[in-house]
């Protein structure tokens, strides 16, 4: 058996295709959808991201406002941005581009950016509606890019038992929440770094989304005869077989796809995804004001 490809490139482009629409609809109404993204410092790999949502909002016709703060900026000072954004009625989503440095706070950002506003999804309100088994929300665009990846290929969930590795709260928990939600239907389980025999619990999987954060950390052993996984992480791992010494690794080893029914490919798995679901969360938000 060879896994087939869970193609996020491919899933990614049928989301636009139908945000596309929508979008139209709503410019026809006076209103463009309209993101603003915030980003503090040079991190590399934030920049990659933020450059791939406004390439997004550019194929897209969404208007993006690019808001790039340097490493020594005070928690006032992004306090005072994000309240004027919330306050600006023409930008329909917010999004503050994590890792923050270490002298911000990103949580109490994060509490501060009007719930309708708030595109990633973290806001204590979208996520206790998620706890409360609403999808009517703001939804965290990586688990909910996830579930749409599930449904485009045409998986079952409903009845399955899931692994879900990692329980962050951008990822994992939301991710377990959603698979067991109602028209999901999966039985749950997380695993963490505290839990006993990771391995043999994903080895009475049906489904498994790592999202750990550990190059390879899953092996072909792990995973049953015909499973689906699912590869959330994204490492940078030292390879001297690369012109640029290096390449990126997912959580799950490649071998598995040698037992895996379904398996995403990192890169162009989850990531098109996330952003695509960051794309249509913004959408949601301004056919909001159509009402």
């Amino acid at each position: 058996m060879v896994a087939q490809r869970l193609d996020g490139k491919a899933c990614s482009q049928e989301v636009e295709a139908d945000l596309s629409a929508r979008i139209q609809t709503c410019i026809e109404n006076g209103i463009i959808p309209h993101i603003a993204v915030i980003i503090v410092g040079k991190d590399p790999a934030s920049h990659v991201y933020v450059g791939a949502k406004i390439k997004a909002c550019e194929r897209l016709n969404l208007k993006s406002t690019h808001i790039e703060l340097s490493a020594d900026t005070k928690q006032e000072e992004l306090r005072d941005i994000v309240d004027k954004l919330n306050q600006d009625d023409s930008v329909h989503g917010i999004l503050i581009q994590s890792p923050l440095p270490n002298n911000l706070d990103e949580e109490e950002l994060t509490d501060l950016i009007d719930p309708k506003k708030d595109v990633d999804g973290f806001h204590p309100t979208n996520l206790g509606r998620l706890v409360q088994g609403r999808t009517d929300g703001m939804l965290p665009c990586t688990p909910s890019g996830v579930m749409r990846l599930l449904e485009w290929a045409g998986i079952e969930t409903k009845g399955k038992r899931a692994v879900v590795i990692g329980r962050s709260q951008n990822v994992g928990m939301p991710q377990a929440l959603l698979l067991t939600a109602r028209g999901a239907d999966s039985t749950v389980t997380i695993a963490h770094s505290k839990t006993d025999n990771i391995p043999e619990l994903c080895k009475s999987a049906d489904i498994i989304v790592a999202a750990v954060g550990r190059p390879e950390m899953v092996k072909a052993e792990w995973v049953k005869s015909g499973a689906v996984v699912v590869d959330v992480g994204v490492n940078r791992v030292d390879d001297s077989s690369r012109e640029r010494g290096w390449r990126l690794a997912g959580d799950v080893s490649p071998e598995v796809k040698e037992i895996a029914s379904w398996l995403s490919p990192v890169p162009g798995g989850v990531g098109p995804m996330t952003v695509a679901m960051l794309m249509e969360n913004t959408v949601r938000s301004a056919e909001n004001n159509l009402n």
